[in-house]
């Protein structure tokens, strides 16, 4: 359970900004959208492979200019 302590005169839209940025953090919402399908765990690692890939060639692209 999220509680967000709100203080005596605070804006409510503050506590609202709170409230998303935690539950956002927590993952929820991500989790749900992973368990909506079923990706085979080759898939998978093939996937956090191709990011890694990705990721090291903007590393090298940035190091390079």
């Amino acid at each position: 359970m999220i509680i967000i302590p709100v203080k005596e005169g605070e804006n409510i839209d503050k506590a609202l900004k709170k409230y998303k940025r935690k539950f956002e953090k927590t993952g929820v919402v991500k989790e749900l959208r992973e368990r909506q399908k079923y990706t085979k765990p080759s898939v998978a690692r093939r996937q956090t492979k191709m990011k890694a890939i990705y990721i090291e060639q903007l590393k090298n692209e940035a190091e390079n200019q």
